[in-house]
């Protein structure tokens, strides 16, 4: 399925992983070091708290946002051991190292027959003198109430004393489960303890809620001869359905089973896509094409953006792929399933952008690493992906907690980071088509700046990433399955890259992380402009479909309009001033959803123009020209520049932009 280059590529990555581990040699930033941490720390542990935790007692008196300016110094071993708080995970049993000997603890795994177990193991000291821990013949050194973790299968002694390993595994008689729905679907096959079996050389996936899980029809799993749970799935589109059974020891047992479909948006001309998904980035298991295509057909995930991107360091993952299917339909893709590669352009000061529909590679993917200039802006990157054929949006795009009525320096925040602080020029100067409202981190943060932007004046559409990756088995959100949140476009005619591009173009989208939302005005869905003249009335009507929906909300630039349970919510407007509309849904966390916060959707607006004029809220344009006043402080303190000339270039965008938002003022 896939060409040379490409191939090359896969096992550079698989030799990468070999050496270095997890994290395939990238600089240790900080977000490097928590991927490797949280393929240990699902969402009930905290890895930023532990981490800040040791670098207070490490650098007291310092307050702790310039705290997170050092995560890097952290030692992540003890971050996991400190984070986890003396439990066990399944993937992490602890030896406990104590003054008065040694204690091995672990969720007991079921081993098939007599094949071999390998392990992560956390070796966890409350000694105050070193100790030497020799897993498989390799030494490794604990410090004084240090941590290490260590890979471990065959014996482990500790201090030159042997430990006990029978708590890591149970032997069990081999069976087997053929699973069977007629088409592609997700299925989870557990057993004791919730430990997932997988069929023959397919990756261990376990997406957010720690369920395990892999893609396709008519598979052969292994299975210990003892109770199992089958469960089948297929995207939001689709309802689960589950069954217990007990195989027959040396047998094969037939299940038989199908999701139910929920609602079907491709009959609607509705067609879900995922902007946001990286093929490979870091994790632990390299990630072929062909995975990509079964997760596709699996969650019947209408469309699918892969992207090639750096982590930390000049190497762009999937740069091959994107050179070689630039400007094509992946060779999976159908008449309902499409399949594409665009790219993340990453800047860690300006935010990362995602592009979809690309004829050609960019000349460039990245600004600021590894001590490179944060040049030229990234309105530059967006020129050139725009002229490439792309539909740019900004990727996950902030994650602090932000309320609607606080200032822009609560969600710009300081230092270095991944926010898509540079959205409000770029919004402004009509370089940016789309925001991935519906995202991994704050979905709520990143509503409330976008409602400020389009209150300002900004045309954006609503759209959905969930920088899901491949390559990574266990790590919350980023190992769950592509299309767990989707942006739904209103495409005219049959499914393909441009008519995909153009619904998103116009606006005519809601994201969702699995309920259906729906919005009309007078008639006019989301994209359209309705013309009232002053004192008119238009009528407003919500629905939505799915279970885990509690609430629905009706908001205009002003605030929520009407609010009411879920299924159906119409109010009417009374139109004195240019305003939108938009749809929200909520709902509380449900295993349809796989954001830690619960569920939601969020249409793009219905503009509602009055007198001809479209909608700048005085109140929303000075909050984005605050905006860009505390982002040019941001460039000046924590930017890196070679020259006056490149911090200018930044500084002459916001000028522009500021200039466009005043002329909103006039």
């Amino acid at each position: 399925m896939f060409p040379e280059p490409v191939a090359r590529a896969l096992a550079d990555y698989r030799a990468l992983r070999d050496t270095h581990g997890v994290c395939w040699g990238e600089p240790p930033l900080t977000y490097v070091v928590q991927a490797w941490a949280t393929v240990f720390l699902d969402n009930r542990y905290d890895f930023w708290g532990a981490a800040l935790r040791l670098l207070a007692e490490r650098h007291p008196g310092i307050p702790q946002d310039e705290l997170e300016d050092l995560l890097g110094e952290v030692d992540a071993d003890e971050v996991v051991r400190d984070a986890l708080g003396g439990d066990v995970v399944d993937n992490l049993p602890a030896l406990r190292l104590t003054p008065g000997g040694v204690m091995l603890e672990a969720v007991t795994q079921v081993v098939l027959d007599d094949r071999p177990f390998r392990t992560s193991l956390l070796v966890d000291s409350s000694r105050d003198a070193p100790v030497t821990v020799v897993a498989d013949g390799t030494a490794y050194e604990v410090p004084p109430r240090g941590a290490k973790v260590v890979e471990a299968g065959e014996s482990v002694t500790a201090g030159g004393r042997p430990v006990d390993l029978a708590p890591l595994r149970r032997r069990a008689t081999r069976a087997a489960v053929r699973v069977r729905a007629g088409f592609p679907c997700r299925w989870s096959v557990t057993g004791a303890n919730g430990q997932g079996w997988y069929p023959e050389g397919a990756p261990r996936k376990v997406d957010a809620q720690r369920r395990p899980y892999f893609h396709g029809d008519d598979l052969v799993v292994a299975v210990p001869a003892e109770p199992v749970t089958v469960t089948v799935a297929r995207g939001m589109e689709y309802t689960s359905a589950e069954v217990v059974i007990t195989p027959e020891a040396g047998a094969e047992t037939l299940v038989e089973l199908a999701p139910e479909r929920l609602y079907d948006a491709a009959a609607r001309g509705w067609y879900g896509g995922d902007l946001h998904v990286h093929l490979n980035w870091m994790g632990e298991e390299p990630a072929a094409p062909e995975l990509a295509a079964a997760a596709q057909h699996g969650e019947d995930l209408h469309v699918l953006n892969l992207v090639a991107g750096n982590v930390a360091s000049g190497r762009v993952y999937d740069l091959e792929a994107l050179a070689h299917w630039a400007g094509e339909d992946l060779p999976w893709s159908d008449d309902r399933h499409l399949a594409r590669i665009g790219v993340e352009y990453r800047s860690d000061l300006a935010g990362h952008l995602t592009a979809f529909g690309l004829r050609e590679p960019p000349r460039r993917c990245h600004t600021g690493f590894q001590g490179t200039a944060d040049w030229p802006p990234n309105t530059v990157a967006c020129e050139e992906l725009r002229a490439l054929g792309g539909v740019i949006g900004y990727g996950h795009p902030f994650h602090t907690a932000f309320g609607e009525d606080d200032p822009p320096g609560a969600v710009l925040g300081r230092g270095r980071n991944c926010s898509a602080r540079e959205i409000v020029a770029d919004a402004a100067l009509g370089l940016v088509d789309a925001l991935d409202v519906l995202n991994h981190s704050s979905i709520e943060a990143t509503a409330a700046v976008y409602r400020r932007l389009v209150g300002a004046g900004n045309r954006l559409a609503v759209t959905a990433g969930t920088d899901a990756v491949l390559s990574f088995c266990r790590r919350g959100t980023a190992s769950s399955p592509p299309g767990w949140e989707r942006v739904y476009a209103n495409v005219a005619g049959p499914l393909t890259a441009e008519s995909y591009a153009e619904a998103i173009l116009l606006g005519r989208t809601f994201a969702t992380t699995g309920p259906w939302l729906e919005l009309t005005v007078n008639g006019h869905g989301p994209g359209d402009t309705v013309d009232l003249a002053a004192g008119r009335r238009a009528e407003i009507v919500v629905t939505s479909i799915g279970p885990e929906v509690e609430r629905l909300e009706i908001r205009t630039a002003d605030g929520v309009l009407a609010q009411g349970p879920p299924g159906r919510l119409t109010t009417s407007l009374v139109a004195d001033e240019p305003t939108y509309v938009v749809a929200v849904a909520t709902g509380p966390p449900h295993p349809r959803t796989l954001h830690g916060r619960g569920a939601y959707a969020h249409t793009s607006p219905v503009y509602v123009n009055v007198a001809g004029s479209h909608v700048a809220r005085e109140a929303d344009v000075r909050w984005c020209l605050a905006w860009l006043d505390r982002l040019e402080e941001l460039l000046r303190e924590f930017g890196t520049f070679e020259t006056e000339e490149q911090l200018g270039d930044h500084l002459e965008v916001y000028e522009r932009a500021r200039e466009v938002y005043r002329g909103r003022l006039a």
